[in-house]
């Protein structure tokens, strides 16, 4: 389980999360919506350590990050897996080399264990005889995939996502979220998405937590969306096509 308690960040004299409280349910879809802007991304960044909390608590299973020491701090890390937005894969490695490097870094596996776990990992995602490709000879969908591959290379409790459909066409998307959710049931992992996509939220989304100008508007279930009088949250929600035409068969 993952709390995020009263915790704000502000650059300079701006302040992005304000008292911003959530509780991430273990094996569950965890998904984190709002505008652009509203500090979904800043907020992520804070759970992962790239940016400092200037107050407030995030415990790991009831392990303080905020306050712990630097080394502690890397065992942590060890547990989280994380898809950015882009990918974010080397350009010049290989498939497979993407997903070593972790596995390097972090493990003293033996090369014959980091050889079997990559093998595992890509086959996982059902990226079968194409380790020896580097990221530009396959498509977005694919990186994607490789992507999750290497986030779940060292086993985590944890994954953090940031927009993973972005860029990606419908279908593509769909196998994406299909892929983030048989994971983290299959590991019970406590898996939190940043999204804009309301098929996401829809399809996957087990708990739900709105930000809006940095503060949490609203939090439930996505059954609970269709009762919600948050009229902000609605105006998000149903601002596409797709949403007002689920409400409408629904409602």
């Amino acid at each position: 389980m993952i709390e995020v308690v009263n915790v704000s960040k502000s650059f300079r004299d701006q302040a992005v999360l304000k008292n911003v409280s959530l509780e991430l349910e273990q094996g569950k879809i965890n998904l984190v919506i709002g505008r652009s802007g509203s500090g979904k991304t800043v907020l992520l960044k804070t759970l992962v350590g790239l940016l400092e909390v200037d107050s407030g608590s995030i415990l790991f299973d009831n392990r303080d990050f905020v306050t712990m020491k630097k080394d502690d701090r890397k065992e942590i890390r060890k547990e989280i897996g994380m898809v950015f937005q882009g990918s974010a894969l080397f350009d010049s490695m290989t498939l497979a080399e993407n997903v070593e490097f972790p596995l390097k870094m972090f493990s003293d596996f033996s090369e014959d264990e980091i050889r079997e776990r990559v093998d595992f990992c890509l086959k996982r995602v059902e990226i079968i005889g194409k380790e020896k490709l580097f990221p530009a000879e396959i498509s977005g969908g694919m990186q994607k995939r490789v992507a999750i591959a290497r986030a779940i290379a060292l086993n985590p409790k944890y994954l953090f996502c940031d927009e993973p459909n972005s860029g990606l066409d419908p279908m593509t998307a769909l196998v994406i979220d299909n892929l983030i959710c048989e994971i983290t049931q299959e590991y019970n992992i406590t898996t939190l998405i940043n999204t804009h996509d309301m098929n996401s939220v829809f399809e996957i989304g087990d708990k739900i937590f709105f930000i809006n100008k940095g503060e949490k508007w609203w939090e439930g279930h996505k059954e609970d969306i269709w009762q919600s009088e948050n009229q902000e949250l609605e105006n998000f929600i149903f601002a596409s096509e797709f949403s007002k035409k689920i409400k409408e068969k629904l409602v």
